[in-house]
């Protein structure tokens, strides 16, 4: 009796064991079915990632970014109704500054020509956690149409890079830079330090029936640093293209940010379709390290067939990218959907 009780013990050992859940290792793009304008930020063990839902701000938090599928989630929060940021938040992100938890994001009343940036603050330790409080509109003395804003730090000072109009109309989107007073506040006057110039940057046709009919497009600005260099990745053409595709400029932490003739654009796109991995309108990208600070990864949208335009289908992927011998980023091809891929490193 005694040894069938040990073999019975053993075997409810052994399937308790087997009932374990097992650490991935490996992942495969999509990391969500939907999700555009991804966002990710590594903070004490954990990834918060967030992306476009258009009427509310939500926030996962996650040791493994590769299976944010299973990822604690949570609404954070959600606009009054009946403001000027009530509806169409786009491209939220999150930035620990100060000891204090940041949301940055766009919206509008309803009225894409009203786009402006927004902010919000957590003083929590965890952004899952406290109270969400709303900072108020951020803008420069233009006030002018403003979308996907991001924050960065360099020698001490705080910059926000974000897209918008030059003037009052629609037609062509550039990137623009300006010194923060503080993480709600802007300090300094806007500078406009892109614009769409190339033949693939220039991908923006919306039709006859359109107003506008066609419009050029710079946004998404995102900073990635590198020993001395700062790289300003930013999404190029309409998203409603196929074409949409990642530009770069680049510049050193010790020029002065707010001098457009700090920075140099890259003739070619750094990233696109890959029509051979089915592949399509990749962009809107954010950086990210590994946890053990070895791996350099890009988060990004994109499409899997062609014509998908900026609907829901875009969904969020991830691959791991290295450096070129002369301190630029080499970001390769977008990876076929379904091959398995190493989870960042440890």
């Amino acid at each position: 009796m005694k040894q069938l009780l040990n073999v019975f013990l053993t075997v409810l050992l052994f399937n308790s064991v087997l009932a374990q859940p097992v650490a991935k290792k490996e992942f495969t793009n999509p990391l969500l079915p939907s999700g555009a304008d991804p966002w990710v930020i590594y903070h004490a063990g954990y990834y918060y990632y967030t992306n476009s839902m258009g009427d509310r701000l939500i926030l996962y938090k996650t040791k493994n970014i590769a299976d944010l599928k299973s990822a604690q989630n949570k609404i954070v929060w959600m606009p009054p109704p009946n403001t000027s940021y009530s509806k169409e938040l786009w491209a939220p992100e999150l930035h620990f500054i100060n000891n204090k938890w940041y949301m940055y994001f766009a919206a509008d009343d309803g009225n894409n020509n009203n786009h402006r940036l927004y902010v919000l603050e957590n003083s929590s330790a965890d952004p899952l956690q406290g109270e969400w409080s709303f900072k108020g509109k951020l803008t420069d003395p233009t006030d002018k149409w403003a979308i996907d804003a991001s924050v960065f730090e360099n020698k001490g000072r705080l910059y926000l890079i974000w897209a918008g109009w030059e003037g009052d109309e629609n037609g062509q989107q550039n990137i623009y830079i300006a010194q923060l007073k503080n993480p709600w506040t802007i300090g300094s006057k806007r500078v406009k330090i892109s614009s769409p110039v190339y033949d693939w940057e220039k991908y923006g046709d919306l039709g006859a029936n359109s107003n506008p009919p066609h419009v050029n497009v710079n946004e998404g600005p995102e900073i990635l640093k590198h020993k001395d260099k700062l790289f300003l990745v930013y999404s190029a053409s309409g998203c409603w293209t196929d074409y949409y595709a990642l530009g770069m400029l680049s510049t050193s932490t010790n020029k002065n940010l707010l001098d457009s003739a700090s920075w140099t654009k890259s003739n070619v796109p750094v990233f696109k379709q890959s029509p051979q991995n089915a592949v399509y309108a990749p962009g809107h990208n954010s950086f990210f390290k590994s946890p053990d600070g070895r791996e350099d990864w890009i988060l990004y949208h994109a499409n899997s067939q062609p014509g998908q335009g900026c609907g829901k289908e875009r969904s969020p992927r991830m691959q791991r990218f290295t450096w070129k011998k002369d301190g630029t980023p080499d970001f390769g091809i977008p990876v076929k959907e379904g091959v398995y891929l190493k989870i960042p490193s440890q």
